[in-house]
């Protein structure tokens, strides 16, 4: 320690004091005692080393030792860039590590996140080729596509300038709003290009065709697309988890979808004026020879046709409008009742290609014994888990000394009897759950008495189990943990016998082999000893001096610093009888001789609790569930049956709960369920606003019942859960179900304006607006195609969002060309003969 200085000659010292070692074999010389003038050094009573505490944790990547270090970002940093950063890092920290060692990045979630933004991007690009290529065949024209083509970008990019203002970032979410938005991106556009193009059709010069074409449908379009955005605004009122998922989402397609409706109104028309020609109507794919032109010719035949056939089948379902509209009706809304049939689930499950095998030995088992049951289990995967398809085995066994360890932040570990084995497979391997299902079959039966069972390897599963090991936690809270821990077997023995409930254990042991030292404190007031003594004693002896009296040697040369502890060899204590040799000092006390710790104490041996866990202050046990081959919703009620039949048997302040992944499903279900209550009035009272009616707004969301029919069809045919992604796919179904009515609903009150009847009205509304219609629907239904099929990277858990929206949309556009224009022609019928009744004399 600086002390001061000393002026000597013409040089002034500074004065340090010292009392280290210099290096560790002084510390040997330290004396620690004078008896009668004979000096006791430490090196005499002690054995002085570079060492390590007592190993509680192993790890090992395939067989070979190493050190786990795991690395979280914070909540506002992109993924992709910490571990970018971190693998630049990298090549400059390994050529200062000791010889023999090397760093290996494990389990790198960006290689997941990156390749599903890439398969999210592929969708969107997927999704806008199909799209333009089928707006191509409707409209047979190159620059009428080029111009919707050029809207599309336009909107995203601005969509992703306004997200990065309000501070999101690029990540599935909100790529899967925009790959969501592709299809829908290209309504303003397509229906603002066919008008003009039908007003050119009709001899209208280019410029006055671009002004009543684009301003016809300026208010249609407006109120269309309001309906689309406002139906997200309920999820903005979601909780935890799910509003972090999903208004991501929700603002990435309202903004593009804003984006695109300013630029049909202003860049469209002003790239139609410039690529347009005015004998664009006579020149056209009809005369031109080429082999696309002659497609397009065939093309429109087939769809003359159709419209054909379409007036006709209308013309006929008009004249029995009551009838067919009714049995139109009955049959959406019994097609809701699928969906108490689908499964529920809060999220899809992603194959991430990860495996988290969590091993648990007999209560009490030494970390030594842990790892070589953790060789074998490795042995036995690589049997089930063929070589060309694993990637790698990393072992973490155990707790590390010091009680801290990211890695563990939802194991489940709570001591060397537990081991995670973490397993990585190479691209292009079959199915993880194939893998878990395997090894949830083979383990069990070539390790009796070790518990296995699996934990989410995927981020988003991790986040909604809120850090649990499994998606279901059967709580048991009481003030008697023995009788908490018989209720929870109890429970344990009966959820084992639910279909699809797998993995189920109870987190806590309470059969730890323990040796239970019950002081004799006459004894030790008759030896002037206090219990204090004995523990501390004891404590220093097992567990080393640095639990209550810290001290460091600092290394001069270097400025490390290294804690200095004091503590029995564990080789030492090899038995009972080692133990009660431990002598016990009267620290402080002179002239107080020590003695054994066998001559204080009676030494007895019990099973006591490995952990115990409280909430809210009671005692409680935890019986986790995981779900496999069944929904999540399934698998809770029946769970909830059994916990409220043992409810009526349970003793006096004892309580069971169910919490986990199932709680906020549950909130989440209520919330987007109101949600889509809630999109449904909003969108009615904006028409209303907009059509200054009460009556037509609610023709126009008649289409809604075939769009839930729809998606309770598609989720039905498909075996895909409903879900909080399909949830969200059926508020999107909604809004864009309303748009397209609105284009038919407007055009009949135009032609009824213009003094048509009623049924006239409706059939010209429908005959003229059936290419509209089915361009935009078209437009959608094939730009959420590859998100359907869920084919990349944790693509899975937005396809049923996907399916969800193809299913509703093929309904509704069914319901706003047949159903829609019943409504609407049967409605106004009867109001015009009620008229015509109170004009009469």
């Amino acid at each position: 320690l600086p002390s001061g200085t000393a002026k000597m000659g013409p040089t002034e010292y500074r004065i340090d004091t010292n009392a280290s070692a210099d290096t560790i074999a002084d510390i040997t010389h330290l004396p620690i005692q004078t008896v009668n003038g004979a000096t006791t050094y430490l090196g005499e009573v002690a054995s002085v080393r570079d060492g390590f505490s007592p190993q509680t944790n192993v790890v090992r990547q395939n067989g070979q030792r190493g050190v786990l270090v795991s690395i979280q970002k914070s909540g506002d940093a992109s993924t992709l860039k910490v571990v970018s950063d971190l693998k630049a890092l990298l090549p400059r920290v390994e050529p200062t590590l000791p010889e023999g060692l090397t760093i290996t990045p494990l389990f790198d979630q960006s290689v997941f996140v990156n390749a599903a933004v890439q398969g999210v991007i592929h969708e969107a690009l997927i999704a806008a080729v199909l799209t333009a290529m089928m707006i191509l065949l409707f409209l047979g024209n190159w620059r009428s596509t080029l111009i919707i083509a050029i809207s599309i970008p336009l909107s995203i990019f601005t969509s992703l300038i306004v997200l990065s203002a309000l501070g999101e970032t690029i990540n599935i979410m909100t790529l899967g709003g925009l790959a969501l938005a592709v299809g829908i991106l290209v309504d303003d556009a397509t229906v603002t290009i066919e008008n003009i193009e039908r007003h050119l059709h009709l001899g209208t010069d280019l410029h006055d065709a671009i002004l009543e074409g684009a301003g016809e449908i300026a208010v249609p379009a407006f109120v269309s697309t309001l309906c689309i955005c406002i139906v997200f605004v309920p999820m903005f009122f979601l909780t935890g988890v799910a509003r972090y998922l999903f208004v991501p989402l929700a603002e990435a397609v309202v903004f593009a979808m804003l984006a695109s409706y300013v630029l049909s109104r202003t860049l469209v028309p002003t790239l139609a004026m410039l690529l347009f020609r005015p004998q664009q109507a006579s020149v056209g794919p009809e005369r031109a020879t080429g082999r696309f032109a002659r497609l397009h010719r065939a093309f429109n035949a087939a769809f003359e046709r159709l419209r054909a056939w379409y007036i006709v089948l209308l013309s006929m379902l008009l004249v029995r409008r009551r009838f067919y509209a009714s049995c139109f009706l009955g049959f959406c809304v019994l097609s809701t009742g699928l969906v108490f049939v689908l499964g529920r689930d809060f999220f899809p499950n992603a194959d991430s290609g990860n495996i988290r095998l969590h091993m648990r030995a007999p209560t009490g088992y030494r970390i030594e014994e842990t790892a070589r049951l953790a060789d074998r289990v490795e042995r036995a995967v690589r049997d089930i888990v063929p070589p060309d398809e694993l990637g790698a085995i990393v072992d973490n066994l155990g707790l590390p000394v010091s009680g801290i360890n990211l890695s563990y932040s939802n194991a489940g570990t709570i001591g060397t009897l537990d081991g995670e084995i973490l397993i990585a497979l190479k691209p292009g391997h079959r199915s993880t759950q194939a893998y878990v299902r395997a090894l949830r079959a083979a383990l069990p039966a070539r390790f009796p008495g070790v518990e296995f069972f699996f934990q989410p390897s995927d981020i988003i599963t991790q986040i909604l189990n809120f850090g649990q090991p499994a998606a279901i936690d059967v709580q048991v809270l009481g003030n008697d943990l023995a009788s908490n821990m018989t209720i929870a077997s109890r429970l344990m023995k009966e959820v084992r016998r639910i279909p699809g409930a797998v993995d189920v254990h109870v987190l806590q042991r309470n059969d730890e082999p323990t040796l239970l030292a019950d002081m004799d404190r006459t004894r030790m007031q008759q030896l002037n000893l206090s219990a204090q003594n004995v523990a501390q004693n004891m404590l220093i002896s097992l567990s080393g001096s640095s639990q209550t009296t810290p001290s460091f040697w600092i290394n001069p040369r270097t400025g490390v610093q290294y804690p200095l502890s004091i503590q029995t060899p564990q080789y030492d204590i090899a038995s009972v009888d080692d133990l009660l040799g431990t002598p016990v000092a009267a620290n402080g006390r002179t002239g107080t001789p020590a003695q054994l710790l066998g001559n204080l104490v009676r030494m007895r041996a019990e099973a006591r609790p490995a952990i115990v866990t409280h909430y809210n202050i009671r005692p409680a046990i935890d019986l986790y569930v995981s779900v496999e081959g069944r929904d999540l919703g399934s698998v809770a009620s029946d769970i909830a049956r059994i916990v409220s039949d043992a409810r009526a048997t349970l003793p006096r302040g004892t309580d069971l709960t169910m919490r986990g992944q199932i709680e906020t499903m549950r909130t989440s279900y209520l919330g987007l369920g109101a949600g889509v209550a809630m999109a449904i009035v909003l969108v009615y009272l904006l028409i209303v606003v907009n059509f200054q009616s009460w009556l037509d707004p609610l023709i126009i969301i008649s289409a809604m019942p075939a769009a839930l029919a729809g998606i309770a069809w598609m989720l039905f045919i498909t075996g895909t859960h409903l879900s909080v992604p399909a949830l969200t796919g059926a508020i999107m179904t909604v809004g864009v179900a309303t748009a397209n009515s609105i284009l038919v609903v407007s055009f009949a009150r135009q032609r009824l304006a213009a003094g048509a009847p009623p049924l006239t009205a409706a059939l010209e509304a429908g005959a003229t607006r059936i290419r509209p219609v089915l361009m935009t629907a078209l437009a959608m239904i094939i730009g959420m195609v590859p998100m359907a099929l869920g084919l990349g990277e944790g693509a899975e858990q937005n396809a049923p969002l996907g399916r969800a929206v193809i299913g509703g949309l093929l309904f509704a556009t069914v319901s706003t060309l047949l159903f829609v224009p019943l409504v609407f022609g049967g409605v106004h019928a009867r109001l015009a003969r009620r008229r015509e009744r109170r004009a009469a004399p």
